[in-house]
C-alpha cells in the first residue's frame, strides 16, 4: 500500500505512514501543527501530540480554556500537519472539531503520567504568568491537595478533528513531489485525485 496504489480509506495510509515514523522518528512521532484562527481572522500554529486516530478522527487534549481551546471552541475548525523529515512525508489535514466526550477525556487524563495529571491542574494555560516561581507554587499546591490521585479537571479534556481533506505528501527527487489528496463525499467514503507538486 504506497501512494502510489492509494486505499479506499485515507485513514488505512496514515496509519502505515505513522507505524514507518514510529520507527525513524526520534521523538513524538504523533507530534503535529495545530492551526486555528483567532476572532480577528489571525492563524495560530503550535505543535500538539495527537494521541487517537481512528476513523472518526484525530484526538488531541489539552486545556479547554487556552488560547487553542478557546478558538477551537469558536470556530469548530481547525487543521493539522504532520511532517515526518526522516521520511520525506507529510499528512496535512482539515476539517471540523468538537469535543471528545468525558469519558473519553477521562480515559486518557488517567493514563497519564502523575506529573501531567498535576500540571493540568496547575497551569492557567495561555494566561500570563508573572514569575517561574509562582508555577512551581502553584504545582505544590496541586501536589498538597491531590497527592497521587488527582481528578480531571473540567476545563481540561481532548478534541476531536473530523477531517473533510487528508492530503498526503511524500518528498520527490527535483521538487517533483508526490500529491494525493482524499475528500470526503460521505461519513465513509472518499474520493482521490492528484495534485501538482
Amino acid at each position: 500500500m504506497t501512494i502510489d496504489n492509494p486505499p479506499s480509506s485515507p485513514y488505512d495510509l496514515v496509519s502505515l505512514w505513522l507505524s514507518e515514523a514510529k520507527i525513524s522518528e526520534p521523538s513524538d512521532p504523533d507530534a503535529a501543527c495545530l492551526s486555528t484562527v483567532d476572532g480577528d481572522g489571525y492563524p495560530n500554529a503550535r505543535v500538539v501530540l495527537v494521541r487517537q486516530i481512528d476513523e472518526d478522527g484525530f484526538c488531541f487534549f489539552t486545556n479547554y480554556n487556552s488560547k487553542k481551546g478557546q478558538e477551537l471552541q469558536e470556530t469548530h475548525k481547525a487543521a493539522l500537519n504532520f511532517h515526518w523529515k526522516s521520511k520525506g512525508r507529510q499528512i496535512r489535514v482539515r476539517g471540523d472539531i468538537e469535543k471528545v466526550s468525558p469519558a473519553e477525556s477521562e480515559s486518557y487524563y488517567q493514563s497519564r503520567p502523575l506529573g501531567n495529571r498535576i500540571g493540568a491542574w496547575a497551569s492557567r494555560q495561555s494566561e500570563p504568568l508573572d514569575s517561574r516561581q509562582t508555577l512551581i507554587d502553584r504545582v505544590k499546591e496541586a501536589e498538597q491537595k491531590f497527592g497521587e490521585t488527582p481528578p480531571r479537571p473540567d476545563h481540561w479534556g481532548g478534541f476531536r478533528l473530523t477531517p473533510i481533506t487528508i492530503e498526503f505528501w511524500q518528498e520527490g527527487a527535483h521538487r517533483l513531489h508526490d500529491r494525493l489528496i482524499y475528500t470526503r463525499t460521505s461519513p465513509l467514503e472518499w474520493t482521490t485525485h492528484r495534485l501538482y507538486p
